[in-house]
Formats: structure tokens, C-alpha cells, sequence
């Protein structure tokens, strides 16, 4: 019986890929995935780039094509259940009602995860929050002060998230710590406050924690 496998890969470095990941695009026929996510599985066979352009229309492909008996592996940067494309797919296979379709998922290890363990943070101590795809940025307010850190994906960016705090009337000296491109090369740990990071431009690919 065919197989669509939902595939977390990581925060980005080819070092946090896990077995089960390579495991599951060795026995696909069909891989898609990000640019970004491909170029960690050359032993890939048939591949098919994703893009914010094209998302839905590559995950209903997948979805078809596992319904026709081939096994699809889709890749989702981090965790495919944490902001991830776990969300999406079901959505899909519950709109076309295929409810028989066998799916695997397989967690990966999200930049959440990574940030909290680079800034030596237990992370069930922590709100973890998404603003992927999500402009309610009303919803960190709720939680901002309860005396936990607040560990999100921001909204744009970091530097967007630290603005509507401030304007929400956050303090603009709140410690707030930014890690930029997790896991690469170019990784960057930064320990600022919320006034110095709304003047400050950084990646798309940063998680943001508020202390």
C-alpha cells in the first residue's frame, strides 16, 4: 500500500537531519520540498521544488499521487506539526475526504526546539507562539507578562514583532534574545532589547524569545 510521508528535516544543517528522515525519502518515489530542503537529500529521486507560490497546488499533488499508489514524502523545515505543513495536508485529505490515504509523519527538530537550547531554556517552561501566515499578533499580548519567556516565530520579522510590542506599550528596554539562521554557519545568537531589535534588520529565518 502506498505511503505519503510528512517529513520534518530540521531547522536547516544537514546535521540535524534524522535517519528516520533519509530513511523515509529513500523508499518515496516522489520528493517534494523546498529548494532549501532538496539540497539535503541528493540521493533524492523524482523531486519537485515547493514555493510559497505554489504550495497548494503541490501538496494536492502529493496527496493525488498517493491516492494513486505512489509513495510521496513532502518536507517540512523543523517540524511538520509546529507551524509546519502537517495542517495543510490534512486539511486537503479531509476536503477530498480520503480518509483511507495511509500518512506518516515524522518529526523533525524545530527552531523552537534549537532556540531554547541555545539560550539553555527548558522549553515546557516556555509559550511557544507562530505568527507564520498568522498577522493576529494579538494573541502574544495575552501572555507576554505571565512571568514565562515567550518563544515565537515572528510575523515578517523580528524586527515587525519588536515594533507592535512597543506600540502595544511593551517596555522598549524588555530583554528580548534573537537567533538568526539556526544551525548554519551563519548562525547568530543576539541578546538585545525590544527598542534595539525594532531598529535592527534580521533574517526571515530568526526565532525570537522574550524574556
Amino acid at each position: 500500500m502506498s505511503k505519503l510521508y510528512i517529513v520534518g528535516i530540521g531547522p536547516g544543517s544537514a546535521d540535524f537531519v534524522t535517519p528516520a528522515a533519509r530513511k523515509a525519502v529513500k523508499r518515496s518515489q516522489i520528493i517534494i520540498g523546498s529548494e532549501r530542503a532538496l539540497e539535503l537529500f541528493p540521493e533524492a529521486r523524482e523531486v519537485l521544488p515547493l514555493s510559497v507560490h505554489n504550495i497548494q497546488e503541490k501538496l494536492e499533488y502529493a496527496v493525488e499521487m498517493a491516492k494513486q499508489k505512489k509513495d510521496v514524502c513532502v518536507l517540512s523545515t523543523g517540524d511538520p506539526g509546529f507551524s509546519g505543513i502537517l495542517s495543510p495536508i490534512k486539511r486537503i485529505i479531509q476536503e477530498k475526504n480520503y480518509i483511507d490515504l495511509e500518512i506518516e509523519v515524522i518529526p523533525g527538530i524545530s527552531s523552537i526546539q534549537l532556540c531554547a537550547a541555545r539560550a539553555e531554556i527548558p522549553w515546557d517552561k516556555a509559550d511557544l507562539l507562530s505568527f507564520h501566515g498568522n498577522e493576529n499578533l494579538q494573541e502574544i499580548l495575552a501572555i507576554i507578562d505571565n512571568g514565562r519567556p515567550t518563544i515565537a516565530l515572528p510575523y515578517g520579522n523580528s524586527t515587525d514583532t519588536a515594533q507592535f510590542l512597543i506600540k502595544q506599550g511593551i517596555d522598549p528596554l524588555r530583554q528580548v534574545t534573537i537567533c538568526e539562521k539556526l544551525s548554519y554557519e551563519a548562525e547568530k545568537i543576539v541578546q538585545s532589547t525590544l527598542q534595539e531589535v525594532a531598529k535592527t534588520d534580521f533574517s526571515y529565518m530568526c526565532v525570537m524569545i522574550i524574556h
